[in-house]
């Protein structure tokens, strides 16, 4: 008795389509073999069930019901197909499964059968027509019966199958011969390896998975690729069977169904350079295996007998040259993938990745490397004396490839496997294989992709960029998805290439070349394109609304007018706003109704067996329509099928068509869908029975009879007014789907193009991808060559869905050039269920095919294109983690999207023929690349912005300020500085930048908010002179502020020389006896802007982080709207993250991977972008008349569309050199310095930066009235306090012992400076070599010492800016410091300083400190409460501010836990300490009171007490506060329910509150009880 499917299976679960399909089905009977390893289901279904959909329900039984256990299951189908069936059209739909049946039963019977003809030359014959070969007439019989049992058995036709022969057409290509021959070896092989004991295909292949030819074979189920999946082989009972019950079915693996790369393993097989000895394969591999006492242990600590005279071994013990370490040795090498736990002494080869050196103790070091031979990664650590270090590491270094021989140990440091106790190490050759291009005539790439390609390129522009280079080939085209983040980067190793080759012919003798044909990047995009040139109306007439329209809708078997066929046709006349007449009529398709299409609409066969066929009811339709204007929902799909099918029955059509989407999309712009149903939905109209045409033409003639006066209403009363509002815009282009294509910049005209492009599509049109509209393209599209891109262009699509020839002529006259591709780019349509007319890869051929007719009918160039996502085969593994990261399911199923040369190409497209093959890969694209010119994507020239007279106002503002200062007659020192330094700034066109500085400082104090310098312009005077910077860079000086005296040069003043002058004594002036000013640094100039004063000048400002926005803004207020930019940086993939892909890719699929190979991979993923960012306080400047597109394509940052935010599409380095960067930074010192004016009144450019209680807070706690041991031992009082608050910066000003403000201003640069403190300054003063006023602090003490001690002043320039970027110094440098007395250890200091701090930076961040510590000691409360508001990140009411015992728990238990804080509780302890020290100063917090307390910022509450900020309650963030402030303002809360619906704060922290009595006595609700009432 029959039973359903999912009766039998309750459990299985299938894919939806799966589901719905089997639901139908019936199970006959089960039945097993007597060991229970082989199920038999019967099946019968009324609908035919492809071969694969078989295969898959049986690969998930197995999956679900029996996992790992050896089952096979089987699935017997019948079908009682319905009378729409006939034999012929069961052939057509059903002969691709019969095909992937008979390739798991035989290779021979599937070749056969697969070029065999099939004719029906009468009813209920069958004629198959063989090739007339040896093979054929032995299999015909076997053939017939196959067909037989599928025809009569299993689809219950009653027909014979007869046969024929025809002659045997020769293959064209023989190497297409010796590929299939191969491969059906391979899978003879492995059937008769799995037919045996119980073997493997693999095994039969040999241990290492080779056959014949070295082709790695991969083995699956069903014919199904599982190369890399990780699945067992599937055994040789599982096969398909065509025997009746099974039992005398022969059997076959699931054979390889193509040869697979394997990837980066693929790159190590065979034998290396050195003399074939390192083959890895199983057969030849030696693995070593240690004796009693001769692992780690027995080796690490035994004599050596040959050790030196010294007692140390020498560091090679053989005469072989390539030996670098050790012994020689002579075994092979193993894959590292099998070096799996301690096995001892094994052998191993790699490349070195990367190399770290520790030193221990004895004069010994511990040199670490990590080696890949690409299976694996290892850790190998070699022990050397320190003294051989630089010896060994001269060979042994990242990119080297050696052989070693060592013990495979578990580290008991890094608990990793590696290898130690090296007996030998030897270099060898690179074994890898290398690819090269020997095709004389070479091919271009015009698809490339880079790591700009958002989370999808994986290789770097400059690497592709020198492959194709190294390949000889004459181009290369970049084309990332949307973006040209790639340009700069290609283009910089192009201009490498260019020298390099100039240089070569100078060299040589030889002309110059010419760039037009020298080796070319072809500067280009993959764009989103959007069709929007398709009118809502279509051949409009002048037609109005008060005529006739008819209304209809179609249904279909499928998406193609030419190849499905219509089912149902519906429709509604509307006269004058009303309906009036119906039509509704079946169609007989005279093909079976797919089950897809049968479950979306309910039409069966059996509804339209008896129908009409198209010939007959188009007529009776077009008869209904007359002259009526017709109307649908998506009008070009059903006018698609209607007009096609008029063209085969030659009837003439003019039809006007209006396609109420279009309408819908005007009409309701703010709908996310516009849908039929959504549309109705919205209107209030009736849909019942969706997806059939009588109901749905009702529907759609309800919505177009409201839509005509909601037209009126707009103005619209005819057709073509309906088309004028369609016109595209930003919101209907984001709402319309998007192909891709290919844009590339013939030209610099192109060029500016291409960036407007990208610059629209990311400012106007950007709806998850940017968006380049068809209409906009037209504008711009001079200069520009597009084409059609890859499967996802409208092109290939258009194919795919089988849309009408009209349309495929369309769509190819918009393009330039046509594309096509390798196969195994497409190759994942096979298996996918939206593609059922791609079945094989003999289909992908055809669609290239067409393509290439396409070319020659329409005269378009065909090009062929790897569209390249990674360089080599191998580097599919970064892409398919990258995938499997953004949770791609078929992240593992990676296409061969690799870079490949032209004889690769060639091969590809061999099925095109010789000549065609070459055409596609090799003319054609030559013939695109000698269209374009050799171009640069960055404009090379300089161009600042111009504001009038900028020179002499700069030299105005200067003297001015300098006269004011210094009297009527300036100070010779003064006079020459000035001058000296205007003549470079004005000289070099820089007085514009000086200019623009200064309106912005000026804006800001004017505002009230000082401004902090940042950098070096601090050393410029005229930078001080011009408001710029406080830091007055002339040496120490005494200056009158009445009668103008000044002192440069007593003795006392030279005393200070390169300090400060605010160290200097007070001092009256002798004149008129006010109290001098002390003001200078001594900067020199030169390290502003450089030893000739022509370094371009980089003016950085703190602002205040508060002000900053309007900072900004003030910029357009200079330059005009629309000319600055923000700078734009870009997001790629960081380590940390890379390294979370590769580990949780591995884990998830049950491997696990050693911490160096984790690494390894990670290389490969980093830098691939992710987002995109601005520079947090970058302003790019537009010089006026000026086009930004000229320059660099424009963005929102992070693409987000809700900001008014532009950014420089190009990373602003890219640009730098071209346009004006202002950097006007966020600060919090600034910002705490006007709270704290504000709260005081203190004018903070007045606090005396002499103050002696200041000093002494770097000294002790004293001046804070507090002794260490309240504040946990801290001897210091500079907690919190800028540049000095860190448990480092402390320890730094302990040791240094500073006594004056130059001291702090050197602690600063110290500290701020990479290996200038630790290991260097800090030994030097701990061994007493210098002190904190000798020791090098900051980059100027460089120059400024050196020329003191007599060295040339430019080579002082020179070493100092060497030192400062951590480049050493040269020998010569050297030289010329010991000639001049420079002491040993102040050479040493030099060559530790990796990154040094200027001066000028320092002075400016200490002069803000100082003000901030002197409001510390006077205005404490003030201080604290600017301290929390603005600084404290961690700050918690909870924890802090419940009195001073609570919070010395709280931070005991922190203390405790200090080795395993997180970063907010290392945050919350910082600010702890601050509390805890204004607790000891006798100050407390006040409760919070929520009608007083502010919602951001502390306030002072009475004599000793601070009121906390609403947001210093956990989890009570900044907007909730201003919303608890605000509801405090509407009156008192009547209950915790009335607050939290007032202030919408959440339940867990109201109920924080009410714990900590902010909510004082509040009753729950606003319930009012009887007993309130209660007298």
């Amino acid at each position: 008795m029959s039973k359903k499917f999912f009766e039998v299976f309750p459990t299985l679960k299938l894919n939806g389509g799966m589901q719905d399909l089997f639901e139908q089905v019936m199970v006959e009977r089960v039945s097993a073999t007597k060991r229970k390893d082989f199920l038999r289901i019967y099946i019968s279904s009324d609908r035919l069930i492809q071969k694969a959909d078989v295969f898959l329900v049986e690969q998930e039984m197995r999956k679900q019901f029996f996992p790992g256990a050896q089952m096979v299951i089987r699935i017997y189908e019948k079908f009682r197909l319905s009378s729409q069936y006939t034999p012929e059209k069961l052939m057509d739909i059903y002969r691709e499964s019969i095909l992937l049946e008979l390739r798991d039963y035989s290779p021979i019977e599937y070749n056969l059968f697969k070029n065999a003809d099939i004719t029906y030359p009468a009813d209920g014959k069958v004629m198959l027509t063989l090739e007339d070969t040896v093979l054929g007439k032995e299999k015909a019989e076997e053939l017939v019966r196959i067909l037989d049992k599928i025809y009569n058995e299993r689809c219950g036709f009653s027909v014979e199958i007869l046969t024929d022969y025809k002659e045997h057409k020769a293959a064209r290509h023989k190497e297409e011969d010796e590929k299939r021959l191969a491969m059906q070896i391979a899978e003879i092989s492995a059937r008769a390896g799995y037919g045996t004991a119980g073997g493997s295909a693999e095994a039969a292949a040999g241990a290492d998975g080779m056959v014949a030819g070295g082709a790695p074979v991969s083995v699956g189920a069903a014919g199904k690729d599982m190369a890399g999946s990780g699945a067992k082989a599937v055994p040789a009972s599982e096969s398909a069977a065509f025997g009746a019950d099974g039992a005398s079915a022969k059997t076959a693996a699931g054979a390889a169904d193509r040869l697979s790369e394997s990837g980066a393993k693929a790159q190590t097989a065979g034998s290396d350079a050195a003399g074939g000895k390192e083959a890895a394969s199983a057969g030849g591999k030696t693995m070593m295996w240690n004796g009693p006492g001769t692992g780690a242990q027995g080796r690490l600590f035994r004599k050596e007998r040959n050790a030196g005279p010294d007692g140390r071994r020498p560091m090679k013990r053989s005469d072989n040259p390539d030996v670098l370490y050790g012994r020689d040795f002579e075994e092979d090498a193993i894959p590292m993938e099998e070096v799996i736990g301690e096995i001892g002494d094994v052998v191993v080869r790699g490349k070195i990745l990367n190399f770290d050196k520790r030193d221990i103790k004895n004069e010994r070091s511990i040199l670490i490397y990590d080696i890949t031979d690409f299976t694996d990664t290892m850790t190998v650590k070699l022990f050397v004396a320190t003294e051989q270090v630089s010896e060994l590491t001269a060979e042994m270094k990242p990119g080297a490839f050696v052989k070693l021989k060592g013990t495979a140990v578990i580290d008991k440091f890094d608990h990793e496997l590696t290898i130690g106790s090296i007996y030998g190490v030897k270099k060898i050759p690179d074994f890898t294989v290398s690819r090269s291009d020997t095709s004389v005539r070479k091919r271009v790439e015009l698809h490339c992709h880079t790591k700009m390609s958002d989370m999808d390129g994986i290789s770097e522009a400059k690497d592709i960029v020198k492959r194709a280079y190294k390949w000889g080939h004459p181009a290369i085209a970049i084309t990332d998805h949307g973006v040209l983040q790639a340009f700069p980067d290609a283009n910089h190793v192009w201009e490498d290439l260019w020298k390099a080759e100039k240089n070569k012919r100078k060299e040589a003798g030889e002309e110059e070349p010419d760039k037009q044909d020298f080796f070319k990047i072809i500067y280009g995009v993959e764009a989103y394109l959007v069709d929007d040139l398709r009118e809502i109306v279509t051949n409009d007439k002048g037609q109005d609304f008060k005529g006739t329209f008819v209304v209809f809708d179609i249904e279909t078997t499928g998406f193609s007018p030419v190849n499905n066929k219509i089912i149902e046709i519906g429709a509604v006349k509307v006269s004058e706003g009303q309906i009036t007449e119906r039509f509704s009529a079946f169609v007989n398709p005279e093909v079976p109704i797919p089950f897809e299409i049968e479950k979306l609409t309910g039409i069966q066969d059996d509804m339209v067996v008896g129908e009409s066929t198209i010939d007959v009811i188009l007529p009776q339709f077009l008869n209904f329509c007359g002259d009526a204007v017709l109307v649908a929902h998506n009008a070009n799909f059903d006018m698609s099928f209607i007009m096609e099918n008029c063209d085969r029955l030659s009837i003439a059509h003019n039809f006007t068509y209006v396609d109420t989407v279009g309408i819908a999309r005007i009409l309701l712009p703010g709908q996310a869908k516009h849908t039929l149903d959504a549309v109705a939905k919205t209107l209030g109209i009736s849909l019942e029975n969706h997806h059939r045409a009588v109901d749905d033409a009702e529907a759609t003639a309800e919505i177009f009879v409201k839509f005509i006066p909601m037209l009126g209403e707009e103005g619209t009363d005819t057709l073509a007014k309906v088309n004028a509002m369609g016109k595209s815009s930003p919101e209907i282009v984001k709402k319309l789907p998007t192909h891709h294509a290919i844009i590339l910049a013939k030209n610099n005209v192109g060029r500016m193009n291409l960036y407007r492009l990208v610059s629209e599509s990311h400012l106007n049109y950007f709806a998850r991808r940017p968006r380049i509209p068809k209409s906009l393209l037209q504008q711009y599209r001079e200069g520009l060559i597009l084409g059609s891109a890859c499967e996802a262009g409208e092109l290939y699509r258009a194919l795919l869905d089988g849309k009408s020839d009209a349309e495929i002529a369309r769509l190819v006259r918009f393009y330039d050039y046509l594309e096509i591709q390798p196969l195994g780019n497409n190759q994942y349509m096979i298996a996918s269920e939206k593609l059922p007319n791609i079945n094989s890869m003999e289909d992908i051929q055809e669609i290239n095919r067409k393509i290439v007719k396409l070319g020659e009918q329409f005269h378009k160039p065909v090009v062929a294109t790897c569209d390249v996502h990674f360089l080599d085969p191998g580097d599919e593994v970064y892409r398919r983690i990258i995938m499997t990261g953004q949770h791609f399911a078929d992240a593992d199923n990676q296409p061969p999207l690799y870079f490949r040369t032209t004889e690769e190409m060639l091969k590809e497209f061999a099925y095109l023929g010789s000549d065609k093959a070459e055409e596609v890969v090799i003319t054609n694209t030559n013939r695109i690349a000698d269209m374009i010119e050799s171009i640069s994507p960055v404009r090379p020239d300089k161009c600042p912005p111009v504001i009038e007279n900028s020179d002499k106002l700069l030299t105005d503002i200067c003297y001015k300020k300098a006269h004011e200062l210094y009297g009527e007659t300036l100070p010779e020192i003064v006079e020459a500085r000035l001058k000296r330094e205007l003549n470079s700034i004005i000289s070099n066109g820089f007085a514009v930048m000086y200019i623009i500085a200064q309106k912005l400082v000026w804006k800001s104090v004017e505002d009230g908010y000082l401004v902090g310098s940042r950098g070096s312009v601090g050393s410029s005077f005229v930078a001080n002179m011009a408001g710029i910077t406080e830091v007055n860079s002339l040496s120490p000086h005494y200056l009158c502020p009445k009668c103008h005296y000044y002192d440069f040069d007593s003795e006392e003043v030279i005393a200070f020389s390169g300090g400060a002058g605010c160290d200097m004594p007070d001092k009256d002036c002798p004149v008129c006896g006010t109290p001098l000013q002390k003001e200078g640094f001594d900067i020199p100039f030169e390290t502003f802007l450089g030893f000739k004063g022509d370094k371009e000048p980089d003016i950085d400002l703190n602002f205040s982080g508060e002000y900053q926005s309007k900072a900004h803004k003030y910029t357009e207020v200079i330059f005009g709207y629309g000319q600055t930019y923000r700078a734009g940086t870009i997001g790629t993939l960081a380590d940390k993250t890379a390294f979370g892909y590769v580990k949780n890719y591995y884990e998830d699929h049950g491997e696990r991977k050693r911490t160096c190979e984790i690494n390894r991979l990670v290389m490969g993923c980093t830098g691939v972008r992710r987002s995109t960012g601005q520079h947090p306080g970058g302003i790019v400047v537009l010089p006026v008349g000026e086009d930004i597109n000229s320059f660099t394509p424009v963005q929102h940052p992070a693409n987000d569309m809700k900001t008014d935010i532009v950014t420089t599409h190009f990373d602003y380095h890219s640009i730098d050199h071209n346009l004006l960067k202002l950097d006007i930074l966020g600060h919090d010192d600034p910002t705490m310095i006007r709270m704290l004016q504000d709260m005081t009144g203190i004018d903070p450019v007045k606090i005396p930066l002499d103050d002696k209680q200041v000093m002494s807070l770097f000294a002790s706690t004293e001046a804070l009235g507090i002794r260490p041991e309240q504040i946990n031992g801290c001897k210091l009082g500079c907690l919190g306090i800028p540049e000095f608050g860190t448990e480092f910066a402390m320890q730094m000003v302990i040791d240094a012992k500073p006594k004056c403000f130059t001291d702090l201003v050197r602690i600063a640069g110290l500290a701020h400076g990479t290996d200038v403190w630790l290991g260097n300054a800090q030994t030097l003063i701990e061994e007493g070599k210098a002190t904190i006023s000798t020791a090098i602090c900051c980059r100027d003490d460089i120059m400024i010492y050196l020329i003191h001690m007599g060295v040339d002043p430019a080579l002082s320039f020179t070493i100092m800016e060497s030192v400062r970027k951590g480049k050493g110094l040269k020998p010569e440098w050297e030289e010329a410091m010991i000639a001049a007395n420079v002491p040993d250890w102040y050479i040493w200091s030099c060559k530790k300083i990796k990154y040094m701090f200027p001066k000028a930076h320092a002075a400016a961040y200490v002069m803000m400190a100082w003000r901030i510590a002197y409001c510390k000691i006077n205005y404490p409360l003030a201080y604290y409460a600017a301290f929390f508001s603005i600084r404290a990140s961690g700050f918690s009411y909870e924890m802090m501010c419940q009195g001073q015992q609570h919070l010395e728990s709280v931070m005991a238990d922190y203390k405790r836990r200090s080795d395993e804080l997180s970063k907010k509780e290392q945050d919350s302890y910082r600010d702890m300490k601050i509390v805890q020290e204004m607790y000891a100063r006798g100050f407390e917090f006040e409760p919070i009171d929520l009608f007083s307390a502010q919602a951001r910022l502390f306030q002072v509450a009475g004599v000793n007490k601070l009121m906390p900020s609403l947001n210093s309650i956990d989890g009570l963030g900044e907007k909730a506060a201003d919303a608890v402030v605000e509801a405090a303002k509407m009156g008192p809360f009547l209950s915790k329910d009335d607050f939290r619906e007032r202030t919408k704060v959440s339940l867990t922290v109201t109920e924080l509150m009410g714990r900590l009595g902010i909510l004082g006595d509040l009753p729950e609700s606003n319930q009012i009880s009887l007993f309130d009432f209660a007298m």
